[in-house]
């Protein structure tokens, strides 16, 4: 650096106003600036900041006990409250309502894939899905490098798993369509391009079963963990690991993988 140069950053380094107290990201705020490099740039104390300028509000101080609250207003920061833990040491079954993943602030989403069907459906890539095991061309977001991550999920099965396995992976029922959660006027993930359902044969879901004589749903689950653990090595959640169980559904949520939002197993020597 030349000695203008040099001058003139101490200048400006002198003049920048101090940071404001109380006015960095909070913790979990932080898992999305580490998950989304592409799209999300920072950060405030209230909202984080996506590179195109937008600001996503973060917490709207309301009071969420309620789960169906929860579930159907909630704010960015609530989409992280829960931990999600990856692998096979994992609460079987769930306890109740609890959700990592399912809770999903769809403001958010449409920031990064598109508000409309035409947006999303002008960003989507080809992925070759498991095409040596009877799989097919799927299509999925090219942001984030959903896409690029959906097909590394692919190779890895192919090149990992017995061919059972493969074969019942390669059966993909459904990625990207423009939709709301049946029964719910939620919008589904798959309206984004970010998730996927596969091995329907081998799928339980929630919404089949009768709740017992308390209101609760029994967890089932005949969906090979060798599967899951690949799809979460990529980036992808389970929703095997949910209370409201969906076990052929996978979907792209980087920032529940993430410290401090992941559950991780602690260790002992």
């Amino acid at each position: 650096m030349t000695g203008g140069l040099l001058l003139l950053a101490l200048v400006l380094a002198a003049a920048a106003p101090p940071p404001v107290p109380g006015d960095t990201p909070p913790p979990t705020m932080r898992c999305f600036i580490a998950a989304y490099p592409e799209t999300v740039c920072g950060g405030s104390a209230d909202a984080l900041a996506l590179c195109d300028g937008a600001r996503i509000p973060w917490d709207d101080g309301r009071d969420k006990s309620d789960f169906d609250t929860l579930l159907n207003a909630p704010d960015l920061q609530d989409t992280v409250s829960m931990r999600y833990r990856p692998g096979r040491d994992y609460a079987s079954p769930p306890p109740l309502n609890f959700e990592p993943g399912r809770i999903r602030y769809v403001p958010f989403f449409e920031a990064l894939y598109g508000a409309t069907r035409a947006e999303v459906k002008a960003k989507l890539a080809p992925v070759r899905w498991l095409l040596a095991s009877g799989g097919k061309v799927v299509q999925m977001t090219r942001v984030n490098g959903v896409a690029a991550a959906l097909q590394r999920v692919s190779d890895d099965i192919e090149r990992e798993l017995p061919r059972e396995l493969r074969e019942l992976a390669a059966k993909c029922s459904g990625t990207f369509v423009w939709r709301e959660i049946h029964g719910t006027g939620r919008r589904s993930m798959h309206s984004f391009g970010v998730a996927i359902d596969v091995g329907v044969a081998r799928s339980d879901y929630w919404d089949w079963t009768r709740p017992d004589k308390d209101g609760r749903y029994r967890y089932r689950n005949r969906f090979p963990l060798e599967v899951v653990e690949i799809f979460e090595r990529h980036g992808f959640v389970w929703g095997g690991k949910w209370y409201h169980f969906d076990t052929m559904h996978f979907e792209y949520r980087p920032e529940l993988l993430t410290p401090p939002c992941v559950d991780t197993p602690v260790t002992t020597p």
